[in-house]
């Protein structure tokens, strides 16, 4: 069977799986939700060791270590899963809802409903928890979703599937409304990714290249975030201590994500009281400190002189781009120009410039005295997300179980007739 055929056969289920998950009862859905969250629990013992198979295999391919973190399934991680999978299924189910009922003139009610987007096909590297996510929150607004995750992570997902297939039957409904693609060979996404008939919309969560590739190649809509340029502007009223504490949870806690800080922006009346000792800070937590002409004498002697192209870079590791800046207009500017659109910050005891921070600046999530890293479904109160959209068609930041669903206009006549 060619790679066309397979992946026909696979799509085709997917879309058949959809009409009936689309019309269950919400309850059921639920069900498959919380019975998975179940079946994670009992079978953990099993989830481990598939994942060995992809670690020791990874680590016999050379993966690094940060790769290795993310492939791993730890105890932490398996909970995580399960906390997500409940509170998803307790959250009120998004299809069916109908908003905006008005009487138009001729007697007509007009509103619209919400429903599913049909069948989502997510592409993701590594992280065999993205599995359960993905699956989770497609289960939730009524969808069938394809999943293919990285190769390193094959028997991860693949036990995944199992148990999934297992919860969605118990719960009466088809088991290929998930389905992990099993052929790791990139031919089989090309092909996936042209059978736009079948597949409604992709969600491709990785690096820049993945992403761009999946642009380059998809006949569907492509919900996706480039990268995560992130940026803290420290207005001169900031408190320093509070300050510091969040500059250094946002690069710091975990740097190697999209939602990390990446570039500093610091108002010139409170550099020289604010960064020398935010340098000692991070260059005793190891963050590499790469500062504009104006910030080198302040940053301390570890400190190394930004180049071009650490404006606007993801850096995704302990390195850190520090700007002096003359204001905010000054740093809303350098924002506009160099962020990628994905979590802004100011830190600021003034209520006028934070209002105006969060009018102005265009990003998936504009915050006032917080870390980036709450740039997060989980965080935000989805429980748990597919992934963080940059495009403002149709979602914008982190995508849970709403924002898998669309629209529809519904109207209700008394044998209505145009004129």
């Amino acid at each position: 069977m060619s790679f066309f055929e397979a992946m026909k056969k696979v799509a085709s289920k997917a879309r058949e799986a959809s009409r009936k998950v689309s019309c269950a009862e919400g309850s059921a859905r639920n069900l498959a939700i919380t019975e998975l969250a179940e079946l994670l629990q009992a079978e953990k013992d099993f989830i481990f060791a598939e994942n060995r198979k992809d670690l020791e295999a990874a680590r016999k391919n050379g993966l690094d270590a940060a790769r290795l973190q993310r492939l791993e399934i730890t105890e932490s991680v398996l909970e995580y899963m399960i906390k997500g999978c409940e509170e998803v299924a307790a959250q009120g189910d998004p299809v069916g809802e109908i908003s905006k009922m008005e009487r138009r003139p001729n007697g007509m009610m007009v509103g619209r409903m919400r429903v599913p987007m049909g069948v989502i096909m997510m592409i993701f590297e590594s992280r065999p928890n993205v599995t359960v996510d993905a699956a989770v929150l497609c289960l939730k607004a009524g969808n069938a979703v394809i999943l293919r995750g990285g190769s390193e992570a094959i028997h991860s997902n693949l036990a995944l599937a199992a148990l999934l297939r297992k919860a969605l039957e118990r719960a009466g409904l088809p088991g290929d409304a998930v389905q992990v693609v099993e052929v790791t060979d990139r031919e089989a996404v090309s092909e996936l990714l042209k059978m736009d008939e079948y597949i409604d919309v992709v969600i491709p969560r990785g690096g820049e290249g993945l992403i761009r590739a999946v642009v380059q190649q998809a006949t569907m809509p492509v919900l996706k975030h480039y990268k995560g340029v992130c940026h803290i502007f420290v207005d001169k009223s900031a408190e320093i201590p509070k300050a510091m504490d969040v500059i250094k949870n946002a690069k710091v806690q975990k740097p190697g994500v999209c939602n990390a800080l990446e570039c500093l922006l610091v108002h010139e009346d409170i550099a020289e009281d604010f960064l020398p000792s935010l340098g000692t800070l991070l260059s005793a937590c190891g963050v590499t400190l790469k500062g504009c002409p104006r910030a080198m004498p302040l940053l301390g002697e570890k400190a190394v002189a930004a180049e071009f192209d650490d404006w606007g870079r993801e850096f995704l590791d302990l390195t850190l781009a520090v700007k002096v800046v003359c204001g905010q207009d000054e740093a809303q500017e350098h924002i506009a120009r160099y962020g990628s659109n994905h979590s802004e910050v100011i830190l600021t005891r003034d209520h006028a410039r934070a209002m105006r921070f969060i009018r102005e600046v265009d990003a998936s999530m504009v915050g006032v005295n917080a870390s980036t890293r709450f740039n997060d479904g989980g965080q935000l109160g989805l429980g748990a997300e597919i992934g963080i959209s940059t495009s403002k068609l149709h979602a914008y930041g982190p995508m849970g179980a709403t924002e898998l669903t669309s629209t529809k206009f519904v109207l209700l006549g008394d044998w209505h007739i145009r004129n």
